[in-house]
């Protein structure tokens, strides 16, 4: 999709504002957070091609067939082997390979890891993003002010649990709204 038809679509069709100067090249990880619906990938997607860059995405690979596949991967997609080894981290491993594969390769995750209401975010990220040595965006999805962004920069230390209770409380402080917010939860130590 062209930059200006993903801008048409995002900010005059849909009544979204995003964050402008997205990385375009490079080497990065972004959060997607809240993440309670399917349309928080479509909104991420359009808000990266308004820009004129590319988020790139994992996806399960049993989905990549004819004629799905082709499109997934124009849009980003990045085919999960779940039948590789090793099993534990399977895509960590992934991940940190096609990092250090590609010159160029902007990942979003999101770490809570499913759409439903999840406490404890998965540290995933987290392992990636330490291991082939990117930085993290702390990227935001706010429906409640249609606002869209890559966020700023999320320092990273060598304790992944209290990182994450950190990134939660950063995402609380910021007030953003899920589009489903009864499935948009924190930690409880998260004051």
């Amino acid at each position: 999709m062209k930059p200006s038809t993903a801008a048409f679509i995002l900010h005059k069709v849909l009544g979204w504002t995003g964050q402008s100067n997205f990385p375009k090249k490079g080497k990065a990880l972004f959060l997607g957070i809240p993440h309670t619906s399917i349309w928080d990938f479509v909104v991420a997607y359009l808000y990266a091609r308004s820009e004129g860059g590319q988020i790139n995405i994992l996806i399960k690979e049993k989905f990549f067939f004819w004629p799905v596949g082709g499109i997934l991967r124009r849009c980003g997609a990045i085919p999960l082997h779940q039948n590789a080894k090793p099993i534990a981290g399977n895509a960590i491993y992934q991940m940190v390979d096609a990092f250090n594969e590609h010159e160029n390769i902007l990942l979003g995750i999101a770490p809570e890891g499913t759409r439903k209401p999840v406490k404890r975010w998965k540290t995933g990220f987290h392992a990636i993003a330490t291991r082939a040595g990117v930085p993290v965006y702390a990227g935001y999805i706010d429906w409640g002010r249609k606002q869209v962004g890559y966020g700023e920069i999320f320092p990273l230390t060598d304790d992944s649990h209290a990182d994450m209770l950190r990134l939660q409380k950063h995402y609380k402080d910021l007030g953003v709204k899920a589009k489903f917010p009864e499935n948009f939860v924190f930690d409880d130590s998260v004051k």
